[in-house]
């Protein structure tokens, strides 16, 4: 067995923000993605049974080419001139300011994966910022700079991110919160709570907007003890 969040956008109520609720389900070990998506299934088999449906899973081992699509690691970004296109994740990597380093720009040249795992990450010592384009952006509130730009990236890739408004909730079978802090899933469930609420220009009219919208809304995220009240 296994516990990961499911991400639920609130829809109604005072304020947008994301609900997030610990969902029991068979785990299956290992590593091929063949594994992982009969976790998905199972993670998502026991979400229905708690009255949530359509889930859709927001990764690389999503069994919806949507969720794919919506992986960070596929995503695309493009720069206000529209000279440069890079993935979420590799503008994510590239923008990491450490102790001892960073930005490493050339990231951005980089396919997701190979952004990630660039050994310069692990040996630069601790994230203390980050610099989008020569834009800072403080570690504080954890999750605001991956936050912004990942739903950023939604608000340009509109057939894509319209197809998720429908869905109920959001996993990412390979987030584990005891290991991470960011989330594609969590993120997408803002972007979609915000949508409904009709919030979503003003929240992203400048950064500065964003934090301020963000800090007072989703950041106070709801953690539900759905499964102690069923049971």
């Amino acid at each position: 067995m296994a516990t990961r969040p499911l991400f639920v956008p609130i829809k109604s109520g005072d304020s947008p923000g994301v609900e997030v609720i610990e969902i029991d389900f068979q785990w299956f070990p290992g590593m091929s993605k063949s594994q992982k998506q009969k976790s998905v299934v199972s993670f998502h088999k026991a979400s229905e049974e708690y009255g949530f449906s359509p889930v859709l899973e927001v990764s690389s081992k999503s069994l919806d080419e949507i969720g794919v699509a919506l992986s960070a690691f596929n995503l695309m970004i493009e720069t206000n001139n529209k000279r440069r296109l890079f993935s979420v994740e590799s503008a994510f990597q590239s923008s990491k300011v450490f102790e001892k380093g960073g930005p490493y720009r050339d990231l951005l040249e980089k396919n997701s994966r190979e952004a990630k795992k660039d050994v310069r990450l692990k040996e630069s010592g601790e994230v203390i910022g980050f610099n989008f384009f020569g834009k800072i952006f403080p570690i504080e509130p954890k999750t605001f700079f991956y936050d912004w730009l990942y739903i950023n990236a939604l608000q340009q890739n509109k057939n894509l991110s319209e197809n998720a408004i429908g869905f109920s909730a959001f996993t990412d079978i390979e987030f584990n919160p005891n290991k991470s802090i960011n989330c594609q899933a969590y993120s997408l469930a803002f972007y979609v709570s915000m949508v409904h609420f009709g919030l979503l220009e003003k929240a992203l009219s400048s950064s500065e907007s964003f934090y301020s919208f963000a800090s007072a809304n989703l950041y106070r995220a709801k953690k539900s003890p759905l499964q102690d009240n069923l049971l």
